[in-house]
């Protein structure tokens, strides 16, 4: 996922030398007023293996987080714009701990810089709004009276014409619908590659002829639905820190429906539904309703955590 706002090794700076990592103290949080669908899709590189304890527990490991970078939402959104990066990622450290993810103290023993985007897609708008939409059934509505007037060969052709330019206009917004409902399934992890990559693709389309189209057109009303997300991108950060080359170990994207969620409230539970792939594979995409109930949050404490010079 390339980002606007900041690469790898400039979040490797801002991480580092402005100690924005975090610790935690108990507190709860109400996770009130969140609903609907939660999206994850998770993928690991074949690097990057984590090590168990006899307790079959995961041997704690050591991250620093990085801004990767606030995506915006293209509507006016309180809810999402009064909400930073350390608001973000206060909340993600909680899900983390919980896989023994633990914010980092020595850069010598920090494994991972988890790069942290958030942001709301931008849809298409709905066919009875669209202006594209609007203008197709006029022209269809004219070319058929044409057609039907039985004016003569001037008028078939006059009808002819409009209901071709009727079809080129409905094709090309089809197209551009196409095209932001694909880069936004890429983006939020429906069209994983390692699952069945299905919104506007040939898979896909073959499906729209069998019984199977259902599995694709129950995913598209939440694509062209407005959706929170979160991406995590994890580097190595050892690798990043010494040699300045970049390895993504794992990445984990999430998100759910805007309307009728607030941003932070529905975070938590997200980050929480999000956790359990954490550094795993999810094979493909996971979608689950956001569970009920209250999500505990941690207060964030500030640790220095500071680059010796080379």
């Amino acid at each position: 996922m390339a980002s606007p706002h900041m690469t790898p090794q400039r979040a490797l700076i801002h991480a580092c030398a402005l100690g924005a990592l975090l610790n935690a103290c108990p507190a709860v949080f109400a996770a009130e007023g969140a609903e609907g669908v939660t999206a994850v899709a998770s993928r690991v590189s074949t690097d990057y293996v984590r090590r168990k304890l006899p307790d079959g527990s995961f041997e704690p490991e050591a991250y620093a987080f990085g801004k990767g970078g606030n995506w915006g939402s293209p509507v006016g959104d309180e809810a999402f714009d009064r909400l930073g990066f350390l608001d973000v990622a206060r909340v993600i450290a909680v899900s983390l701990a919980e896989r023994n993810y633990v914010p980092a103290k020595d850069p010598e023993k920090t494994r991972l810089l988890i790069l942290v985007y958030w942001g709301t897609t931008d849809v298409p708008e709905p066919t009875n709004e669209s202006s594209a939409y609007q203008t197709y059934d006029t022209e269809m509505q004219e070319a058929n009276l044409l057609l039907n007037s039985g004016a003569g060969i001037g008028a078939t052709d006059a009808g002819d014409a409009l209901m071709s330019s009727a079809l080129r206009l409905l094709k090309m917004e089809n197209s551009r619908r196409a095209l932001i409902d694909y880069k936004n399934a890429n983006l939020l992890g429906y069209n994983s590659p390692d699952g069945e990559a299905l919104i506007n693709t040939a898979a896909g389309n073959q499906r729209e002829f069998t019984a199977l189209r259902r599995s694709v057109n129950d995913m598209v009303p939440e694509i062209e639905t407005r959706r929170y997300f979160v991406v995590m991108m994890a580097y190595d950060f050892q690798l990043l820190w010494k040699h300045k080359e970049h390895k993504l170990l794992w990445e984990t994207r999430f998100s759910i429906n805007q309307p009728r969620n607030d941003f932070g409230k529905a975070l938590p539970a997200m980050a929480k539904t999000a956790s359990k792939y954490f550094g795993q594979e999810s094979h493909g995409l996971v979608r689950q309703v956001i569970p009920e109930g209250r999500v505990e949050v941690h207060e964030p404490t500030l640790i220095e955590l500071l680059l010796p010079k080379k």
